[in-house]
C-alpha cells in the first residue's frame, strides 16, 4: 500500500500530459477477464494493477510471484487522504459515481475526517451515460474545469475501467482510480466487513452474509472458475 501511495503521489508531482490510471483486480475480475476476453485490454493498459483479494496474492506466492500484500481499492483512497493529511499536503479529488446524494455525504466523510484532502467536485451519472456521446463530453470538460489531482471513479468493473480507458485521452487529471464501491463505503452507503474479518481473510464471507441477493451468484460462479484458472496458470508456467 505504501508503495502504491507513494507513486501515485509521485504521478501528482509530475503532471504529465495522460491520465494514467489504477485497476484493483479481484476473484470475480479475474474470472469475468476469463470468460470474456474481450475485457483483457481494460487491464493490460492500466499503469498500475494492484491485488485486492488475499486469493491473487496467496496464488502469486505459490507460483513464486510473490505480490506483496493485498491492496483493496476501497482501502486505497483513504490511505492517499491520510497520507495528505500526515503530511499536510492538499490533494484535490474529483468524484464520479454513486446514487445521487452519495458522492456528496463520501466528500463530507472525507472533509471530516481529512480535512487536508478536498473533494472539488462530483457527479452521479445517470444509467446508461456511457453510451452518450454528449453527456461524456460535458462530464470531461466539468473534471477538467475542477482540476484535480486524483478522479476517482465508482462505477463498477467493468464499466469504471471502459469510461477511463475511453475518455482518458480527453482528462486532464493526473491519475484516475477505478475503485468500485469506494464511494459508497465512504458515504456510509455499504459498510465493511469488521477489521479483524478482514485480517483472517474472511471478508467476502461479511458481503455475501449482507448482500446475498446481489453476490450469491457470482460467489458461486467464482468457486467454479478462479480453481479451474488457477490449475491452468500452473500448467502454462511449468
Amino acid at each position: 500500500m505504501s508503495q502504491a501511495v507513494q507513486r501515485i503521489g509521485d504521478w501528482i508531482s509530475e503532471g504529465q500530459p495522460t491520465c494514467r490510471f489504477v485497476v484493483t483486480p479481484n476473484v470475480d475480475h479475474i474470472v469475468q477477464l476469463y470468460r470474456q476476453k474481450e475485457l483483457i485490454p481494460l487491464y493490460r493498459q492500466a499503469s498500475m494493477t494492484l491485488a485486492d483479494g488475499w486469493p491473487l496474492v496467496s496464488m502469486s506466492r505459490l507460483y513464486g510471484k510473490p505480490l506483496p500484500e493485498r491492496v483493496a481499492g476501497s482501502d486505497l483512497l483513504p490511505a492517499i487522504c491520510e497520507k495528505s493529511q500526515s503530511d499536510n499536503r492538499p490533494v484535490k479529488l474529483f468524484l464520479l459515481g454513486g446514487k445521487p446524494g452519495v458522492p456528496q455525504r463520501a466528500a463530507q466523510a472525507i472533509a471530516n475526517r481529512w480535512p487536508v484532502a478536498e473533494v472539488i467536485g462530483s457527479s452521479s451519472p445517470p444509467l446508461g451515460f456511457e453510451n452518450d456521446p454528449v453527456f461524456n463530453q460535458e462530464l470531461c470538460s466539468q473534471i477538467n474545469q475542477a482540476e484535480p489531482d486524483i478522479l476517482v471513479v465508482g462505477l463498477g468493473f467493468p464499466k469504471q475501467e471502459s469510461w477511463i480507458l475511453n475518455h482518458r485521452e480527453r482528462l486532464r487529471t493526473p491519475v484516475a482510480l477505478a475503485v468500485g464501491g469506494t464511494i459508497d463505503f465512504l458515504a456510509g452507503e455499504q459498510t465493511r466487513a469488521p477489521k479483524w474479518t478482514q485480517a483472517i481473510k474472511m471478508e467476502w464471507l461479511h458481503r455475501l452474509a449482507t448482500n446475498p441477493r446481489r453476490l450469491a451468484k457470482r460467489y458461486a460462479l467464482d468457486a467454479i472458475y478462479f480453481p479451474w484458472i488457477c490449475i491452468r496458470q500452473g500448467w502454462h508456467d511449468a
